[in-house]
């Protein structure tokens, strides 16, 4: 286990997982005995994420799983995409972790989907065409 040194704190184990979605990437470490502390840039994610539904998706797996919230504390890096596809990484994230940490709680986060990473993406440009998939004004004469 690594450990991580952080201005004026102890030093804790931690688990590192990655998160995506989109082109976002969440780098998530869980560190035990965090005592529920959750920072996103060394911040708070009231700070960062702007919207409640964004905070809700980021902290999803904490409230399917209310001792992993208090035993555990979350230190995230996240980059690229816009801020509701990074929630969304930082979601995927923590599950991955939290699954490292508890494989039993495999079963649980596989099926509310938080373990699939969300392939979808947006549809490159196709030549002759204005967008991914909308061509022209047809004009018969």
């Amino acid at each position: 286990m690594p450990k991580e040194k952080t201005k004026g704190v102890e030093t804790h184990e931690y688990i590192e997982a990655i998160g995506r979605r989109k082109t976002s990437t969440a780098r998530v470490r869980l560190l035990k005995g965090g005592a529920g502390i959750f920072t996103v840039h060394n911040g708070k994610p009231e700070e960062y994420f702007k919207t409640d539904e964004q905070r809700r998706v980021a902290r999803e797996v904490f409230v399917l799983h209310k001792p992993a919230s208090e035993h555990y504390g979350v230190s995230v890096h996240v980059s690229g995409g816009g801020l509701s596809a990074q929630a969304e990484a930082v979601r995927h994230g923590v599950a991955r972790a939290l699954v490292e940490v508890e494989p039993e709680l495999r079963k649980k986060l596989k099926k509310a989907g938080f373990l699939k990473r969300d392939p979808r993406a947006k549809e490159r440009r196709k030549f002759g065409l204005k967008k991914a998939r909308k061509a022209p004004q047809w004009s018969k004469r």
